[in-house]
């Protein structure tokens, strides 16, 4: 990738990432966004967005993301699969990536999430082999098996009501006295008769031999361990910000997100954070692609004015 100036370079290409493409585009800024190999981020393995405006009934990530991928490429922004490994502040900033490196003016940083894993015996080696984070992808190729899911978060009974459609049987396993997703998914989750819901259970390995077979369970509360079988297993027990990259560069919270302002702006000059990679971010897909507009309209102030805070 060639060393190539732009007003405005996006670290990420999910939704956040994306709308911000789209509207420093359309202010007439030259914009690059540098997506990584999973246009999408999160929000591509999930099969229904609820709660997002104009769509009452729902839209799947791997086909909003797109949508506003086509809108901001209509109004002239790059794109490229490239991931920003590293940053480095000059006269502007230059962003390096696994291809290369790309010289921005500013630079919005919108690299969201990554899952977090339960860190439990048996967790990697079975990775892939029954072991996923994806219901949409691997949900079909279970059809009427038993399958479980860790967690009690909008990820967590999202993917089960997904998995749902699929397997014949749904055991949710949460730590936790009682979920903590949002009221609508909990309802539906109760409502549908092939979701069990097992609280204060605590998963301590995940068992099998070259393929998964199951897990080891004890309640929370303590008492002797069982073992569940199982066909499938899908891990959502939170979400870490990808902020490794950035290496001690920006001010980050105690979780490891960024902090910036109600404007997203970094405390340095030109950097900006927006999505979930944002301290005290919402984490819902209407306020990252809420984060991605402000920081390209900030962005856009302080390219005009060169003051920091721009308008300040």
């Amino acid at each position: 990738m060639a060393d190539a100036e732009y007003d405005v370079v996006i670290a990420g290409g999910g939704i956040a990432g994306l709308t911000a493409a789209l509207q420093s585009a359309r202010a007439g800024r030259r914009t690059r966004v540098l997506t990584g190999p999973a246009l999408g981020g999160q929000l591509l393995s999930i099969e229904r967005i609820d709660g997002y405006p104009g769509f009452p009934d729902g839209i799947p990530g791997y086909e909003l993301c797109p949508m506003i991928q086509e809108q901001a490429a209509a109004e002239g922004a790059e794109f490229d699969s490239a991931a920003a490994t590293g940053l480095v502040r000059e006269d502007g900033w230059r962003v390096a990536t696994d291809r290369g490196q790309v010289r921005g003016r500013t630079v919005i940083v919108a690299t969201g999430t990554t899952s977090k894993t339960l860190g439990v015996s048996g967790e990697e080696r079975l990775r892939g082999k029954g072991v996923s984070h994806c219901a949409s992808c691997d949900g079909p190729l279970l059809r009427g098996r038993v399958v479980g899911v860790i967690g009690g978060g909008d990820s967590a009974l999202q993917e089960a009501l997904t998995l749902a459609q699929y397997a014949g049987r749904v055991i949710v396993l949460h730590r936790g006295a009682a979920l903590s997703a949002q009221a609508a998914y909990c309802r539906r989750v109760r409502e549908n008769p092939k979701i069990e819901v097992r609280f204060g259970t605590l998963v301590e390995e995940i068992l099998g031999d070259g393929v998964l077979a199951g897990v080891r369970t004890r309640p929370a509360g303590g008492g002797p361990p069982s073992d569940l079988e199982l066909a499938g297993l899908f891990v959502y027990v939170g979400l870490a910000p990808a902020t490794a990259w950035l290496k001690g560069l920006v001010d980050l919270d105690a979780s490891g997100r960024i902090l910036a302002d109600p404007a997203m702006r970094c405390r340095q000059p030109g950097l900006f954070a927006a999505g979930t990679v944002r301290s005290d971010s919402a984490g819902r897909a209407a306020s990252a692609a809420g984060d991605g507009a402000m920081a390209a309209i900030a962005a856009d102030r302080y390219l005009k004015d060169g003051a920091w805070p721009p308008g300040d």
